[in-house]
């Protein structure tokens, strides 16, 4: 199994997840909704899109009129939590950021 799909302990997943502002665990996936406008939430997946392809790692992405929702979960590795959901959620982040996003809290 590549380092990337090593499952993380649950110390590990909590100490991730308190680096990560609005992200949450649920089950076997970590998750963050932002509010965000609908043109500015399309660009942010197409390019979201563009970075996971890259990376070779995906999110679960659900668009609505004033939101985006990210899932995360290494599908490849048995549906765990590995350090490559951290990785692209801190990616996620970013990419919204840059379309002017703000979280819901």
């Amino acid at each position: 199994m590549s380092q990337g799909l090593v499952p993380l302990t649950d110390q590990e997943i909590a100490e991730r997840l308190e680096a990560l502002s609005g992200w949450e665990q649920i089950d076997r996936y970590i998750t963050r909704r932002y509010e965000i406008r609908y043109h500015a939430a399309v660009a942010a997946i197409v390019t979201i899109a563009d970075r996971s392809r890259r990376v070779q790692h995906h999110a679960d992405l659900d668009l609505r009129m004033d939101s985006l929702t990210a899932r995360i979960t290494t599908h490849d590795a048995g549906f765990v939590l590995t350090a490559a959901d951290f990785d692209l959620a801190h990616r996620i982040d970013a990419i919204v950021a840059a379309h002017q996003a703000l979280p819901l809290d």
